[in-house]
């Protein structure tokens, strides 16, 4: 497209154009929704042909999962604000969980993390090395000490692949009729909680 494209300013780099590319498709799905956004959409926004988008990326899915990737990294800082405070361990697992359940499905750039099942952190990626390295060292920034609750980096790893594959089954396959959020806390509280409580109380046997 020379200069007639990208809206008169060509990109600098292969990282510009596509960071770019990703910021256009993030503003067609917040106007148009994950469904009706296509390729086209997208090299319309930016001003270019098809073709041109097809040079940084191979699909339209591979473009979604880097906004849904993206999208998740704003999403973590709200999730660790709303954690703020609380210290148990369990606790703040549990509430982490419900927060996850109750926010992906409402906010349309996470909920493609539903939708891309092949690739992303709730479908057939959610139990990859990548996924589990970074959910745990999410679960080293909750505002809890796992030290003192005998849970090391080893621990977290094994905790981080059994919350990603009970929310992927949360998320992908909800309850029928849907469970509220007390309902869904009093489940995990009830199944979930106890091991962590256990290996606290393990860790400090006469506290």
């Amino acid at each position: 497209m020379g200069h007639h494209g990208w809206g008169g300013r060509p990109p600098a780099s292969e990282a510009e154009a596509r960071q770019r590319i990703i910021d256009a498709t993030a503003r067609c799905i917040d106007r148009h929704g994950v469904t009706k956004t296509t390729l086209s959409d997208v090299a319309g926004e930016l001003g270019v042909t098809r073709q041109t988008v097809y040079r940084h990326f191979g699909r339209l899915n591979d473009i979604l999962a880097e906004v849904a990737a993206q999208g998740a990294e704003s999403f973590v800082e709200l999730m660790l604000a709303h954690l703020q405070g609380i210290t148990d361990p369990a606790e703040a697992v549990v509430e982490g969980m419900v927060f996850c359940v109750r926010t992906i499905p409402a906010e349309p750039r996470l909920s493609l993390l539903l939708q891309l099942e092949d690739t992303t952190a709730f479908g057939r990626g959610a139990t990859t090395r990548h996924t589990i390295a970074y959910g745990a060292k999410m679960l080293q920034r909750f505002p809890v000490d796992w030290a003192t609750a005998d849970i090391g980096a080893d621990d977290l790893d094994g905790l981080a692949e059994i919350i990603m594959r009970l929310l992927t089954s949360l998320l992908q396959h909800p309850s029928e009729p849907p469970q509220d959020e007390t309902q869904l806390r009093t489940l995990l509280n009830r199944w979930l909680a106890p091991a962590l409580s256990r290996t606290a109380a393990a860790a400090h046997p006469h506290s």
